[in-house]
């Protein structure tokens, strides 16, 4: 079969556990190729984002095309689009793909750190422009909340409002929850839990980002958002689980692709 191609639409994580970077790790471990459109460079680590800078519009379009008319897009991820003048060129952007092209979005508001990624009042963009035509969209509770413009509310009451507002399929994600960390998955008919362990001794920056370019990856290989979604959860725990917490002074990366594995295989013999 032809090497499924995959799009990250999403920001630069200089400290290489979030954004582009992790989506491309995460890519690879599917076994899928990864392009990307930088939407925003942030000089980030794992303790916080010191400065972003936003891409100008048409750089944003512009990368897009360029794939577009090459290399092709078989599954689109979309993470940290920052401002509205960047939700409207990705909505642009993404009239260039061709119809029924899969649609991943990953709500991108705040980082590990507590740093605020999407302007206040570009959040009505997000929802209208992006949200609306995402095949499937993985808030985790908190932004499902800010989606649902609820502050309050049960997983399964905030993603039948998120889906109300276009998307296919809503996968609200479990870490912030208390007790299991149980992804529920909605498409207006149908309500699964999808269970798994907590990984207590992890690492977890980037976790948000592996977990929808996992499930974007899934679609492009034929799974359905059911299976994609069941297998997206398995991806990020294991990583969160291996994750490197030697990396920095705050909250480690995931480890997506062995790196941890790798590196004690590496070791000299002593």
């Amino acid at each position: 079969m032809q090497t499924p191609r995959l799009l990250s639409i999403a920001g630069s994580d200089s400290g290489g556990g979030a954004g582009i970077q992790a989506d491309l790790k995460a890519f690879a471990a599917c076994g899928v190729h990864g392009m990307t459109a930088i939407t925003a460079i942030t000089a980030q680590n794992t303790v916080g984002v010191d400065a972003v800078q936003p891409i100008a519009p048409e750089i944003v379009v512009a990368q897009v095309r360029a794939v577009v008319e090459d290399i092709g897009v078989d599954a689109v991820k979309i993470g940290m689009l920052g401002d509205t003048t960047t939700i409207a060129a990705v909505s642009e952007a993404l009239d260039l793909l061709p119809d029924a092209t899969p649609v991943v979005v990953d709500p991108v508001m705040v980082a590990e750190s507590g740093a605020r990624l999407l302007d206040e009042e570009a959040i009505e963009a997000l929802r209208c422009k992006i949200v609306s035509r995402a095949t499937v969209v993985t808030p985790n509770l908190p932004e499902a909340r800010v989606l649902a413009g609820a502050e309050e509310g049960e997983p399964e009451q905030l993603a039948r409002k998120v889906l109300a507002l276009g998307a296919k399929v809503v996968v609200v994600t479990g870490g912030h929850r208390e007790g299991p960390p149980i992804d529920l998955w909605f498409d207006g008919e149908r309500v699964e839990q999808l269970a798994g362990e907590r990984a207590v001794q992890g690492a977890a920056h980037g976790s948000g980002c592996t977990h929808s370019s996992a499930l974007a990856a899934q679609l492009a290989l034929g799974a359905s958002p059911l299976e994609a979604a069941r297998k997206a959860r398995e991806v990020a725990a294991e990583a969160v689980g291996n994750g490197l917490r030697d990396i920095g002074a705050g909250p480690g990366p995931v480890d997506v692709l062995g790196i941890g594995t790798r590196r004690d295989s590496a070791l000299p013999l002593t």
